[in-house]
Formats: structure tokens, C-alpha cells, sequence
């Protein structure tokens, strides 16, 4: 019965490898430009490199301590879930830094075939990573028929997610901060220059930051997903027929990976077309062919489970519906195109302070209809089907992964191309098609960060409802009342763990970022010629400082989500432990969107100005929307896309706990 799952997951891995030769098989060019991307390659190799003997240590140790508390299936599962976790990083990355290089090239013959390439390197990465993601999940399962030893597998892909999330967010926020404050604000020279220390670590940042974070991100959520769905189907439905819908999730994820590989020849950039308008058709047209490839398959489960088609079905089709709905809606918050990032953009005109005020309102504004939409998806869903046809929803949601991982791996390749184009001297045309490519890939950054942040809190919902019956399966009938206050002092403790988890993630990035700016005044203090752009910048002293900065400043923060649950359950029990995971999902939604959507907002309200809009280049205006860009970076791409598998590890953990304590 698993044979589906396994066949496509292979195939979706084939089809990656033939889409990296492709882009490998692609002109590099010549002379500096491939200089530049060599230097930004070896940088983010060596980042990665220290990053995972961190996590090699931390997994070591937790590998034995699960042997030893628990059993060998739950620590192989844990290894294996780190192990691919990682992976994916790091052939996000790998992928990144050779595609980038390439698009700058191709970008020489037009925007067409620069957009052509991006977009394989993007699905190289997508299809890499749910290939991997429905691999590792159905093999193991077929290896061990164990669900135990998924939610040890999820534990480990959520737990170097988290690493990556976080180090991969210091790192490329602290460079991108220390370069703007000196270079635009206070030296008034372009973004990318290459009289920039900070320039060559901005573009690693980039690449182990967007890449190879949003690829473990993406990856340990879509796999927490489909374990917990499974994980709750074993808990839900009696023994007799809980097969069925234990496997329907890998089902329909495999039936999702295949609509998506046949929606990426539909993204074609049309003649003067809007390459943002060729990513959203694939998504689309991704929609609508899983829509009716999921009808047949739940209509077997339906059968066996003794249900009506359309009380698993239309669970299936709404979570399609939230993921088109949650892009919609954060594209509006997060475009140059619409008021939210022009009413920031015009409040800069009055200065810095209006900028911030500004800026912080939109990011609150942005968390309302995405919490409406999920409100309406779980109410549908769960009076159809109950629990089940949440989490049947919310896989049906995480089942497009392949095609979004894809739209955002395409952001930072084509950020990175428009930066070695600045950084090599390349011409107006070369550099205007890249920025046209970068230019969407901003907005597509932000409207899968959204899409990510939303499936995580479902998920980690459906992680809660398995909490909930794995306790009943023990013999404790627990309620989580507001009377009770175990339960309420829970909620609190959830809410102080979210908060404190984002506040040590944005300290980071200041104290970091706060060293980059210190050595790039250095240098062009210290190193004559520099500004004039007759000395060449110590790029290695800045790549070091946030190498080193980055993999020390992730540790505290990562803790948190492993020490939390532990504590809050030895002290005051169940359900205050309860109370711990619902006030992180709450909390962590709304804190989350915010920052994402606010952040990306700050951005794009900068780009709007650069255009040449209220003044440009250098006005006043621009002034204060760099100085916005830089509070909203460590929002979007640091703390607020960090959240995402930190619920989640907080779930897991939980049930673990269950296992191990009970």
C-alpha cells in the first residue's frame, strides 16, 4: 500500500537531480563575476560546515539519550529525520550558490531565459526537498511500523530547523544590517557595492539564511505534518480499520508532489509578462490538479473508514484554499503595489520615527485576515470530520510544498544574481533584468514565509489534539479548563516562551550586527583608497565575525523549545504542560506574521522609494525607509520565521514526554 508514496518521492528526487545538472550545465561566464560567486560559495560552505558539527555534537547526545530512555527504533528515527534535515540545507545551498552565478550570465541574453534558470534552481531545491521529506516518512514507516519512531523523526528535522532558522538568520541579518547602516546611511553608496566590507557575508547570508533555513524549515514541516496526521489517525480510529487513514496523508502528498512537477511547465514567462505572474499560474494550476487527484484517492479512505466522501474530501480542498488565500493575503500586505507598503513609504517622508510607527501597524494589521481564514478552515473542517479532517486540511495544505519552496528558492537566487551583477560592474541591462527578478523574488520571500508560519501553527494544532489523546491512551482523562490554574498559568508560560525565544534571536542579530558595523567603519577608516574604490575591502574579516557570532548567539534560543516542556510538566503536570502548547501556538501565529509580513513590508516600502518614488535615491525618505528595513530584517528573516519549527519542536517534546514520563 505503500508503493504510491515511495515511487513518487524517488521520482520526485530524480527529477531534482535532473534539474541541478541542467543548471549546471549552464554558462558560468567569465572574469570577476565568477570570482564573486566562488567567494560567496566557499563562505556559505564553510558557515554550513560549522553550523552542523554544532548540531552533530547536540544530535549525538540526544541520539543516546533516546536510545537509552526510550528505544533504538525512536533514536534511529531521530537520526534520521536530523540527518535529512540537514541534508536538504544543504543542497538548498549548494544548489543556490550555483544557480545565482548562472542567472547573472543568462541574464545577459534577456530576462526570459534568467528567469528560466532561476526557476530550475528553485525546483531543484522544491522537489529535493518533499522527495526527501515522503521518503524518509513512508520508508521508515515500512521499515519499522512504528509511529513512535516518526515522532522521534519529525523531533529531529524539527530540531536542526531550528538551527538553521536561527543561525542562518543571525548571520545573514547582522551582515545585511552592518552593510546597510554604513554603506547607504552613512556613506551613501549603493546596495551591493563592492566597496563594501559587508558585501561578500550579505550574499552568504543570503544563501544560508533564505536557502538552506527555508529549505529545513519547509522540510521539517512538511514532514511534522504528515506524521502528526498519521500519528493521530492511530490514535483516533480502532484498530479494525485505522490503516487507511493512517496512510491516507502520504497519499495524497504523493498525489500533490506529482501535480506540482506537472504545474512547473506551465510557468512560462510570456513577452513583456510579470514573472510573478508565471510563479502564481504554476500554483494555481499545482491547486487545481491536486484538487482532483485527491477525490479518487480519499474516496477509497471514505469507503473503509465508513464516511461520506465529501466529510474527508472538502477538508482536503479547503486546506488548497488557505494556502492560495494566505498568499493572496500577504501578497497584499508585503507588494509595492498596494497601500499598506506605499502608506510606509509615505510616512517616511516626515522621518524615521513615522517609518517605524508605520511599519509596526501594517505587521499588525497582516495578522487579522490570516487568522480569519484559518478560523473558517478549522471550523469547516473539523465539523465534517472532527480532528481528522483538520489535519487531512492542513497536509492537503503542506502537499504544494514542492511548488512553494520552489517560488522561494527562486527569491534569493535572483537576489543573489542582482548582487554579483552590482558587485562584478556588469551593464545597465544585465543589472535591470536581475533587479526585475529580485524585485519579485521579495514579495514571493514574504508570501511563503506567511504560508510557512500559517502551516506551522495548524500542524502544531494537530500535534496538540495527538498530545491530548496519547494522555487518554494512558488512562488520564485530562480537560484543559480555564478554571484550572495549572492550565491557565500553561497558557501565560507559552506565551512568555514565544516572546522570549524572538527577543533572544533579535539580540542577537544586534550585538552582530552591532560588530559589522564597527569593522566596516574600520576599514574605511583604516584602508586608504577604499571608498574611492581604488583599495580592495578585508571581506573575510566580516564573514568571520558573523560565522563565529552566529553559531554562538543560536544555542540559548535553541534550548528553550527542549527545556520548556520539561520543566513546566516536572513542576505543575499535564496540564499546565498543555496549557504551554496551545499559548505557543497562539502566540507564536500572531507574533510570527507580524514580523514576517511587517518586515517584508519595511523592505519593499524601501524598494518602492528606490525606484525612484517620493524623492529616490539618498532623499530623506529613503534615509528613514533604510533605517525601517533595517528593524524589519531580523523581523522577517531572523526571529519571526524562527517560531515556526519552535511550536512544533515545544509539541513534540510533549509527546515524547508522554512516552518516556507516563
Amino acid at each position: 500500500m505503500l508503493f504510491f508514496p515511495v515511487i513518487v518521492s524517488v521520482f520526485s528526487l530524480v527529477f531534482a537531480y535532473f534539474l541541478i545538472k541542467e543548471v549546471k550545465k549552464a554558462s558560468s561566464g567569465s572574469g570577476k563575476q565568477i570570482e564573486i560567486a566562488q567567494a560567496i560559495r566557499e563562505g556559505a560552505t564553510a558557515f554550513l560546515k560549522r553550523q552542523y558539527k554544532t548540531c552533530g555534537v547536540v544530535g549525538i547526545f540526544l541520539f543516546f539519550l533516546l536510545w537509552l530512555a526510550l528505544d533504538l527504533k525512536m533514536a534511529f528515527g531521530f537520526l534520521i529525520g536530523a540527518f535529512a534535515s540537514g541534508l536538504a540545507g544543504l543542497i538548498g545551498m549548494m544548489v543556490s550558490t550555483s544557480a545565482n552565478l548562472k542567472v547573472t550570465e543568462a541574464a545577459k541574453s534577456g530576462l526570459k531565459p534568467a528567469f528560466d534558470l532561476s526557476f530550475r534552481g528553485g525546483s531543484a531545491t522544491g522537489f529535493l526537498v518533499v522527495g526527501l521529506g515522503l521518503l524518509v516518512v513512508s520508508g521508515l514507516y515500512s521499515l519499522f511500523n512504528d509511529l513512535e519512531a516518526l515522532i522521534a523523526l519529525g523531533f529531529g528535522a524539527s530540531l536542526i530547523s531550528v538551527f538553521a532558522r536561527l543561525a542562518g538568520g543571525i548571520y545573514t541579518k547582522a551582515a545585511d544590517v552592518g552593510a546597510d547602516l554604513v554603506g547607504k546611511i552613512e556613506k551613501g553608496i549603493p546596495e551591493d557595492d563592492p566597496r563594501n566590507p559587508a558585501v561578500v557575508a550579505d550574499q552568504v547570508g543570503d544563501n544560508v539564511g533564505d536557502c538552506a533555513g527555508m529549505a529545513a524549515d519547509l522540510f521539517e514541516t512538511y514532514v511534522v505534518t504528515i506524521v502528526a496526521a498519521m500519528v493521530l489517525a492511530a490514535l483516533i480510529f480502532p484498530l479494525s480499520n485505522q490503516f487507511m487513514a493512517i496512510i491516507l496523508p502520504l497519499h495524497l502528498a504523493a498525489m500533490a508532489i506529482l501535480a506540482s512537477i506537472i504545474s512547473t511547465y506551465f510557468v512560462k514567462l510570456k513577452k513583456d509578462g510579470s514573472p510573478a505572474r508565471a510563479l502564481f499560474r504554476g500554483l494555481i494550476i499545482a491547486g487545481i490538479l491536486s484538487a482532483v487527484g485527491f477525490c479518487p484517492i480519499i474516496y477509497k479512505t471514505a469507503q473503509s473508514l465508513e464516511m461520506a466522501l465529501v466529510d474527508l474530501c472538502l477538508p482536503a480542498i479547503i486546506g488548497l484554499l488557505i494556502a492560495g488565500g494566505i498568499f493572496l493575503i500577504t501578497d497584499f500586505f508585503t507588494s509595492k503595489k498596494h497601500w499598506p507598503v506605499r502608506s510606509i513609504a509615505e510616512a517616511s517622508q516626515s522621518g524615521h520615527g513615522p517609518n517605524i510607527i508605520n511599519g509596526l501597524a501594517v505587521g499588525m494589521r497582516s495578522t487579522i485576515w490570516p487568522v480569519v481564514l484559518i478560523s473558517l478552515g478549522i471550523l469547516i473542517s473539523f465539523n465534517l470530520s472532527g480532528m481528522y479532517g483538520l489535519a487531512i486540511a492542513v497536509v492537503a495544505m503542506l502537499s504544494l510544498s514542492g511548488l512553494i519552496i520552489t517560488i522561494d528558492s527562486y527569491g534569493p537566487i535572483a537576489d543573489n544574481a542582482s548582487g554579483i551583477a552590482e558587485m562584478a560592474g556588469l551593464s545597465g541591462e544585465v543589472k535591470g533584468n536581475t533587479d526585475t527578478l529580485d524585485a519579485v523574488g521579495n514579495t514571493t520571500k514574504a508570501t511563503t514565509k506567511g504560508y510557512a508560519i500559517t502551516s506551522a501553527g495548524l500542524a502544531a494544532l494537530v500535534l496538540f489534539s495527538a498530545y491530548t489523546q496519547e494522555l487518554l491512551k494512558t488512562g488520564k482523562e485530562i480537560q484543559f479548563l480555564l478554571d484550572d490554574p495549572r492550565v491557565l498559568i500553561g497558557l501565560f508560560f507559552g506565551g512568555i516562551i514565544t516572546y522570549y525565544f524572538a527577543a533572544l534571536a533579535l539580540t542577537a542579530v544586534g550585538k552582530t550586527a552591532g560588530k559589522v558595523v564597527e569593522e566596516v567603519r574600520r576599514q574605511f577608516r583604516e584602508i586608504p583608497g577604499l571608498i574611492e574604490g581604488q583599495a580592495r575591502p578585508e571581506y573575510s574579516k566580516c564573514v568571520d565575525i558573523v560565522t563565529k557570532a552566529a553559531l554562538k548567539e543560536m544555542i540559548l534560543p535553541a534550548s528553550l523549545p527542549l527545556i520548556f516542556p520539561v520543566l513546566i510538566y516536572l513542576i505543575l503536570g499535564p496540564e499546565a504542560l498543555g496549557g504551554l502548547l496551545i499559548g505557543s501556538i497562539i502566540v507564536g501565529i500572531f507574533l510570527a506574521i507580524k514580523m514576517t509580513s511587517g518586515g517584508a513590508a519595511w523592505d519593499n516600502a524601501k524598494k518602492y522609494i528606490e525606484e525612484g518614488n517620493l524623492g529616490g535615491k539618498g532623499s530623506f525618505a529613503h534615509k528613514a525607509a533604510v533605517t525601517g528595513d533595517t528593524v524589519g530584517d531580523p523581523y522577517k528573516d531572523t526571529a519571526g520565521p524562527a517560531i515556526n519549527p519552535m511550536i512544533k519542536v515545544l509539541n513534540i517534546v510533549a509527546l515524547l514526554i508522554i512516552s518516556f514520563l507516563v
